[in-house]
């Protein structure tokens, strides 16, 4: 009986070892995190956005119909070049981007920046608007081929064919942290928070690590089903589910904001005032709320990361102005329209005040409040999809980068790897998966960024040699 006690005391000392560890590496993560999204990468993100909104001299912005005429398909190519058509590829961006960022993403913003943090949220999407513009053209522009034989794109391929082969140093960088900025985890721990918030007490359970993993689980199960098609099947999938859920989720929280009508109008009062002058609630200065506005914007609608041209470089579009014209929708509908939405029925509600919430949590906070009695179901069917179809489309972008950098037939190895990773995300902390993933993304958005800007002109060449053709009437590809 006292070796057994010995050996149980062994055992518990032991896992607080490992636990002071955990923690210790999850400050760490944080740490960093906040250092690397500090003036420096603000200025590549924003200043670059804003170099290209006055570089094209807001031309994008002028031929915003054009661009849902393309999406529309009016000026589909015949081309066998690429895998999916231009919807698709928007479809496909989309459903990485509407997805966490715009419900668990924008809730955080506002815990961690207050109502102003909305405002900036909303000039880091105008000027990513400009941002996707360049990057996604520059994804059909500067295409290469896998060592398959495959056309791809992505901005691997734009350094790589745009800048030359000794840059490739630079394209490698940026596969290894989109290796790791593709993995599930954040997606993964919030969509389990959601549903141990809301399923497990159905079943008269107590949420925990085990009915954590267990969902994780059942997620990896339903998510291997489809990736392991490639991009032609998570297309399909992101097609149909996208747009289906973007007006459900419209439909939703527009009924919040009918019901608490009267506090719209203070709310947008307070986004504005916030924004200038930061929240004393929150004890947030001016800078510290445009970096959290910045950081989840760009979490949000990606613009500037690189994720967006890997699925805009898929498209069968041959004419880079055409698909960089389709990818500029993606933050004017992530950003300006999906995650408004998901901020003003946070901040009618006051659900962001609780300070025993966070995440996901603080918007079905919003729906339970509204609608106590199907609010929390609606919420969850909304937020499983949404997750699914970013789940599906992030295992391509990881998948894409590790065969870029170790050759196509890892690629299933990746998704393996990705399968296993969505368990690790849905029993990790909130504060550390968080990190890893602001990290990732900062070091993806150093190459994509630096290129896209020195490749800038040959965008501008393009673009006025596209609508002369058109003005024209000449045939457009």
């Amino acid at each position: 009986m006292e070796l057994i006690k010995k050996a149980i005391n062994g055992i518990l000392r032991s896992m607080g070892m490992v636990n002071s560890v955990l923690k210790s590496v999850e400050n760490t993560i944080i740490d960093l995190s906040n250092w690397i999204w500090d003036l420096p990468l603000l200025l590549l993100l924003m200043g670059g956005g804003i170099f290209f909104l006055f570089y094209s001299r807001l031309l994008p912005f002028k031929h915003f119909w054009h661009a849902i005429a393309v999406v529309r398909g009016k000026y589909d190519s015949t081309s066998g070049v690429g895998q999916i058509s231009a919807f698709k590829a928007l479809s496909t961006a989309l459903s990485s981007t509407l997805g966490m960022g715009n419900i668990a993403g924008v809730a955080l913003a506002i815990s961690m920046g207050g109502p102003g943090a909305l405002f900036w949220m909303w000039v880091s999407a105008i000027v990513g608007m400009a941002t996707k513009y360049y990057t996604c053209s520059l994804s059909i522009m500067y295409r290469g081929t896998d060592d398959s034989g495959i056309v791809q794109g992505g901005p691997m391929y734009v350094i790589t064919e745009g800048l030359g082969k000794r840059w490739k140093p630079l394209a490698i960088f940026f596969s290894i942290a989109g290796i790791f900025g593709s993995l599930p985890i954040f997606t993964a721990n919030q969509l389990t928070q959601v549903l141990n918030d809301v399923l497990v007490p159905v079943f008269d359970l107590t949420s925990s690590v085990g009915s954590s993993l267990l969902i994780g689980v059942v997620i990896s199960i339903l998510v291997s089903i489809v990736i392991f098609g490639g991009i032609q099947r998570i297309a399909n999938y992101a097609s149909k589910l996208v747009p289906l859920m973007v007006v459900l989720y419209f439909l939703s929280v527009s009924y919040i904001l009918f019901v608490n009508h009267t506090q719209i109008l203070p709310v947008f009062q307070q986004v504005f005032s916030d924004a200038m002058t930061g929240n004393a609630v929150l004890g947030g200065s001016l800078g510290s709320i445009i970096i959290v506005g910045v950081r989840r914007a760009a979490f949000s609608n990606e613009a500037g990361i690189g994720t967006a041209p890997m699925a805009h470089g898929a498209s069968k579009n041959v004419e880079p102005v055409k698909e960089g014209l389709v990818a500029m929708l993606g933050p004017f509908i992530d950003t300006l329209v999906v995650c408004t939405l998901t901020a003003i029925a946070i901040l009618v509600t006051d659900s962001w005040k609780d300070p025993n919430i966070g995440g996901v949590t603080v918007t079905l906070s919003a729906f339970v409040k509204t609608m106590p009695q199907f609010g929390a179901v609606l919420l969850v069917f909304i937020v499983s999809i949404f997750a699914l179809t970013s789940l599906f489309t992030y295992s391509y972008y990881g998948a894409k980068c590790i065969a870029f950098v170790f050759g196509t037939r890892y690629k299933k190895f990746y998704n393996y790897i990705y399968v296993l990773s969505i368990s690790l995300g849905a029993v990790s902390s909130m504060a550390g998966v968080v990190g890893l993933f602001d990290i990732s993304f900062a070091l993806m958005a150093i190459p994509t960024m630096l290129s896209a800007i020195s490749l800038s002109a040959k965008v501008n060449q393009a673009t006025r040699e596209y609508f002369k053709k058109l003005s024209m009437n000449t045939n457009v590809i």
